[in-house]
Parts: C-alpha cells; sequence; structure tokens
C-alpha cells in the first residue's frame, strides 16, 4: 500500500506541472558539439533532434528501421534545413547495439552528450528481445546500458573539450518507476514474467532507468560523466500504440504534446548550462528537480543491477 501511495503522490507532483519556466527557446548554441539520440525517429526523439541540429549541433538519429529514419531525416530537414546522421540500431539485439557503437566510433572522436531516450512500452508479452530478454527491459534498460558502456571512453575523452567540462548520459524513464522494483526472475521468459504482466515489466523498465542512471553517475561522476534521469511527462506520443481505449479515455486529460512539452526537461536535461552540476539527479515536468523513488539511489541496488548488466554483454 506504501508503494501505492507513494506512486499518487508521486503523480500528483509530476503529472501536473505548472507553467515551464524553461522552454526549448533557451537551448544555446550547440556549434561543434555531437550527440545521439536512440529512437530519434519519432515521439521524443525526433523533436529533440529538432531542436538539437536548429543551434548547431551534429546529431546521430539512432534508429531500428532505416526507412523510417530517413522519412524523420527529410522532416528534420525540411523544418530546420538541417540533416541529422543514420546511425542503424536496434536496442533489442545486443549485436545491433555492439555495431551501432563500432559504426559510430568509426566516425567520430567527439560525443557530447548521449539520449537514451527510445524505448517500447506495454507490447504484447509474446514479443522478447533477440536475445530472449523481455522486450521492455531488454530494449529499455540493457541496450542503453551496452551502447552506453561501449560510448564511455569517447565521452569520457570528450569531456574537456565541451564548455562545461562534462559528457552527458541523459536516460529517459517515466513516472511509472514509482511502481515497481527489479524482479530479476521476470527478464527471461518464464511463469514469473507471465504473471507479471507487460504493464508491471514496463514500469520495471523504467525503476531500471533510474537506477542505472544514478549508479552511472556514482561510478563515472570522477571522469565528468553527469548522468541524470527523467520523467518528460505525459506525453502523448507512439508509445501509447498498444494501451486499451478505455486507457487512452482515462489518461486523456492529463497527455500533453511532445512539443513544447515532451522535450523541455529532456532538452534542459541535456543542453543547459546548469544542468551539468546535476549528475545522478531525476528531473521532472516542466525542467524541474524532482525526487525519484527511494530504493533507486541504494547503492547496493545499483550495484545489484550493473552487475546483472555487465554478466549479460560479457560475451559480446
Amino acid at each position: 500500500m506504501g508503494v501505492i501511495w507513494d506512486f499518487v503522490k508521486a503523480m500528483a507532483v509530476e503529472s501536473f506541472p505548472p507553467k515551464p519556466k524553461w522552454t526549448a527557446d533557451q537551448v544555446p548554441s550547440l556549434e561543434g558539439m555531437v550527440f545521439i539520440v536512440t529512437g530519434g525517429n519519432s515521439g521524443i526523439g525526433l523533436e529533440t533532434i529538432k531542436v538539437l541540429v536548429s543551434r548547431g549541433a551534429k546529431v546521430y538519429m539512432a534508429s531500428r528501421s532505416e526507412e523510417k529514419a530517413h522519412q524523420a531525416i527529410s522532416e528534420v530537414e525540411k523544418e530546420t534545413g538541417k540533416k541529422p546522421v543514420f546511425l542503424k540500431l536496434d536496442l533489442a539485439d545486443l549485436d545491433s547495439v555492439k555495431a551501432a557503437a563500432e559504426d559510430f566510433i568509426s566516425k567520430e572522436t567527439r560525443l557530447d552528450v548521449l539520449y537514451n531516450s527510445g524505448g517500447v512500452m506495454i507490447p504484447p508479452m509474446t514479443e522478447l528481445t533477440k536475445q530472449g530478454y523481455d522486450l521492455q527491459f531488454g530494449t529499455n534498460v540493457l541496450g542503453h546500458f551496452y551502447l552506453t558502456k561501449l560510448l564511455l571512453p569517447t565521452l569520457i575523452s570528450t569531456a574537456n573539450l565541451t564548455p562545461d567540462g562534462s559528457a552527458r548520459v541523459i536516460t529517459i524513464s517515466s513516472g511509472a518507476h514509482h511502481l515497481h522494483g527489479v524482479d530479476y526472475n521476470t527478464l527471461k521468459d518464464g511463469d514469473a514474467r507471465s504473471k507479471a504482466g507487460t504493464q508491471a515489466l514496463y514500469a520495471q523498465s523504467k525503476y531500471g532507468d533510474v537506477v542505472f542512471a544514478r549508479e552511472l553517475a556514482r561510478r563515472y561522476g570522477d571522469k565528468k560523466i553527469v548522468s541524470i534521469s527523467l520523467n518528460p511527462g505525459n506525453i502523448n506520443t507512439n508509445l501509447q500504440r498498444n494501451i486499451s481505449s478505455f486507457q487512452k479515455r482515462f489518461i486523456g486529460f492529463m497527455m500533453y504534446p511532445v512539443a513544447p512539452y515532451g522535450i523541455a526537461t529532456s532538452l534542459w536535461a541535456g543542453t543547459a548550462p546548469e544542468t551539468a552540476e546535476f549528475n545522478g539527479k531525476f528531473l521532472i515536468p516542466w525542467a524541474r528537480l524532482g525526487t525519484p523513488r527511494k530504493d533507486t539511489q541504494d547503492p547496493k541496488i545499483g550495484k545489484e543491477l550493473w552487475d546483472w548488466l555487465e554478466e549479460q554483454v560479457s560475451d559480446f
């Protein structure tokens, strides 16, 4: 009951935010900077890219579908006059994650900000990653962990080149993280996963995102890596394509458009000078410091998740 009550209190703060005091119009010049945005061909990722390239950044749009990515790139170019670069990435396939990182490293020696913004939400229970993990945890947490791990040397070497002396990793979570911890028995197919159900598995993955981001901050803060997780808000994107019509009607009054609202907090996290001081923090709509579920900050829980993630990618 305590978890539910904490969730209700958090949602009262996070789902009905005050008018934003910081907007995308305040993103500074990003000339000379290099970004990767996962899930960049739609939703928050796509609208984030539009702002980044308009401020002069070189942006890699990391997407699974080359066709959808090129359609999105054309949209960005039409609206901004600038073109992001396609980076083929399937977060649900660790081989693809490795290939994407190697492709990027072969082309760039600099990475200022990695946006871990791609993800899936309440897909059918039959769907797993290529390596057999629960699709939501495998994509939202494990895939992003491996990508970040492979790109850390580039991020670290870039830190001293940036205006604020740091490189950033921005991980998109959700208010749903307040609802569920990690049950390691559910991360591969089996009875425990089946009993959990797709909505609990989604909340679990978003919890994992916050724990991962906090542990990354703890381990690499002294290397000038700034790791931030955030709830972007209740945003109307194609992530909701699997929810029922009843759920859509129920939550409809709480939903906000991607632009300008859905991108505000992630852009603040990744580009504002003041957020360079927010290593390990959790942000909430719109561009505010928030309070994550308490146990996501526990070093023991962070170590347990990190060790599990390391074990899963050790053979790649």
